[in-house]
């Protein structure tokens, strides 16, 4: 969660990274660094995500299927409307000043123009609501949502693994999206399930296989994504528009090459951490940062600029500072709300740590 931030919190010209982002600015050590992170090292994360999402539910099978759908709805679906609400009543409120309103239109999250929410009509609020969430993050609940209630399918699916694995993974390399399903998360959480019924499953979790090593993985993957900035940076003017394809090749190979590193070389790192009392305690409170920083983290860089604009590198400084600002926030408003409303909170969170 703290990495997602970070990578929703770049601020470079292009407000909006896809694999295939040509960046429309000079090559500094700022655009390298936000473009190096938020579109490459830190991607591996939602991937991460679904891969545990698919194991875990795989996991409870011996549970009716119903029942556990009516608790995803009340864990899923549930947080996402009122999120998604909170979002348009957040943007309706910074809109109705005029110094304010400059960063809601410096974000660049509006589907329909340069609208206002005040000026929507009514099927514009119903979409904005339900399907085009202005916190843009919520796409993983609704995917995670959908995946679930498709489980039945699935988990019959991958038990032909070359058939559906070669299937999943070519619309995930081309970055398909059909509405309600899309590909980035059906090939992790297919990949989740297939792990799970896996009679070696632990073995194949706490253990690397025998040809990963762990140094080369990561020096290749480092410098990998180091080529991958550099071609979004130089990459149209030396290939044209070849560049492209080049470009979401070299993001899916990273993005896989993350998943491995991190799996299997962060356990120490994990270990640690999970020693530490603070954070612990902080980690309860992970969905509430998960589903506050945006469009927070968006409306803060309009702002950061006017009032730091006369700074040197105030723009790498904004990266990364307004991040450890706004989760020390979340958490600050999710013990709040945890202690005053705990019914709200467990509404508001699906649950997730009230304890």
């Amino acid at each position: 969660m703290v990495l997602l931030v970070f990578v929703h919190a770049y601020n470079l010209n292009n407000r909006y990274l896809q694999p295939f982002t040509i960046v429309d600015e000079p090559l500094t050590v700022n655009s390298f660094v936000q473009y190096f992170t938020a579109n490459g090292l830190f991607r591996f994360r939602i991937p991460m995500l679904f891969v545990i999402s698919g194991y875990l539910f795989a996991l409870h099978d011996t549970k009716p299927y119903g029942k556990r759908m009516t608790k995803r709805l009340r864990t899923l679906f549930v947080p996402y409307l009122i999120w998604s609400a909170l979002g348009l009543l957040l943007t309706w409120g910074v809109e109705q000043y005029a110094l304010t309103q400059q960063a809601v239109q410096a974000a660049q999250l509006q589907p329909f123009g340069e609208k206002r929410i005040a000026e929507y009509a009514w099927n514009e609020w119903l979409v904005r609501w339900l399907l085009s969430p202005m916190p843009f993050q919520l796409w993983f609940l609704r995917s995670l949502l959908v995946y679930n209630a498709a489980y039945p399918l699935l988990v019959k699916a991958v038990q032909y693994p070359r058939i559906w694995f070669s299937c999943v993974a070519f619309l995930w390399v081309a970055s398909f999206y059909g509405g309600l399903f899309e590909g980035e998360g059906l090939l992790f959480f297919s990949l989740g399930i297939w792990l799970q019924k896996r009679k070696d499953n632990i073995a194949i979790i706490k253990h690397a296989p025998s040809w990963f090593n762990l140094q080369f993985w990561s020096v290749s993957w480092i410098i990998l994504t180091a080529g991958k900035t550099v071609f979004a940076f130089y990459g149209f003017m030396w290939f044209g528009s070849a560049v492209f394809p080049i470009l979401i090749i070299l993001h899916k190979i990273v993005v896989l090459m993350g998943l491995f590193v991190c799996w299997y070389g962060l356990d120490a790192v994990v270990q640690w951490c999970m020693n530490q009392r603070w954070f612990v305690y902080g980690s309860a409170f992970s969905f509430m940062i998960y589903g506050l920083h945006v469009p927070l983290v968006n409306y803060c860089l309009q702002p950061t600029f006017v009032l730091l604009h006369d700074v040197p590198h105030y723009r790498l400084l904004a990266y990364v500072f307004i991040p450890m600002i706004l989760i020390s926030f979340c958490i600050l408003v999710g013990m709040i709300l945890r202690r005053v409303v705990p019914s709200f909170y467990a509404l508001l969170t699906g649950g997730r740590g009230l304890y």
